[in-house]
């Protein structure tokens, strides 16, 4: 697996992560708006990061195909 693979590998398992951790919200709601804040930060965070290293995988798959 490749460095690239990887980061967007791991990028998709926070990303999971997170939004378990937001689904465990609606089974013990606290009505804490900075908690909802929070979450909602950390996911989008991710959820840039997974894109970007998707992206990123893409443009060197790319790159790899013309070079073929």
């Amino acid at each position: 697996m490749t460095n690239a693979e990887q980061e967007a590998r791991s990028a998709a398992e926070r990303l999971n992560v997170q939004v378990q951790d937001a689904l465990s919200v609606f089974n013990a709601p606290t009505g804490d708006v900075d908690e909802y804040e929070a979450i909602a930060d950390r996911i989008e965070r991710t959820a840039r990061d997974l894109s970007v290293a998707l992206r990123d995988l893409a443009s060197r798959g790319s790159a790899n195909a013309d070079e073929s």
